[in-house]
């Protein structure tokens, strides 16, 4: 009998760890499943842009989610030398439903849509004062508040800088003057297969004439010869 206890314990021993095992497994999955369907927010490929003073600047911040949104909070703030300013805020109900946006600066308009996932916004009439961080973050209750922030850098200038082309121009003036030169090269070459041709045919021409004329003398030659050698009757 206790053999008999022993052997059971151990089974069911071994069936609780591979329970374990499988519920670590499944919990394992759907962390993963949900760390990468989860929301992301983004500023685009370039995460910073130059801007004249008293222009007008777009920041960009786009959102996406694989399980969707509800009640989608965003915001926008801007990094004041370590104090935190916040610019506009909102939430969007659901997907395709247009946010009710607080702006909270008098230059700053939202421009963003929630049908394209977008709630970029506009900063009108920068100053040399507006140069530094805006942070764009979002919140997403359908992922038990999973949150991501993007930041974008402005930087204000006096003027745009020129580019200097002059590197363009020299390799395009290069490679005119090559492709120039193959084609009058090919040109050339065109022009004196023609005429060489023009040649063999003339050559063959007269060889043809001459070997004709030497034919006809042949023919004449000998008539002579055989109207002298007939006997008078």
């Amino acid at each position: 009998m206790a053999s008999l206890d022993s052997t059971g314990s151990s089974v069911s021993g071994r069936q609780r760890s591979g329970d374990l095992f499988h519920a670590g497994l499944v919990v394992a999955l759907l962390l993963g499943i949900w760390s990468v369907g989860g929301l992301e927010v983004s500023t685009g490929k370039v995460s910073s842009v130059e801007a004249m003073n008293g222009s007008t600047v777009l920041l960009p911040c786009t959102y996406s989610s694989c399980i969707g949104i509800k009640n989608l909070y965003f915001n926008w703030h801007y990094n004041d030398n370590g104090t935190m300013r916040k610019l506009c805020d909102a939430e969007i109900p659901m997907e395709g439903v247009e946010p009710k946006v607080n702006v909270d600066h008098e230059r700053v308009e939202f421009v963003g849509s929630s049908k394209s996932n977008n709630i970029s916004i506009l900063l009108w009439n920068i100053t040399f004062e507006d140069q530094g961080e805006y942070i764009c973050f979002a919140k997403n209750p359908k992922e038990k508040n999973r949150n991501h922030s993007a930041i974008f850098t402005l930087i204000v200038v006096d003027q745009m800088k020129e580019v200097d082309n002059t590197l363009t121009v020299i390799i395009v003036s290069v490679l005119g003057g090559v492709i120039g030169l193959v084609i009058i090269v090919m040109v050339i070459k065109a022009l004196v297969v023609h005429f060489l041709l023009k040649g063999d045919e003339k050559n063959k021409e007269c060889l043809v004439s001459s070997s004709g004329n030497d034919n006809t003398e042949n023919g004449l030659s000998g008539a002579k010869t055989d109207n002298k050698g007939t006997p008078k009757a």
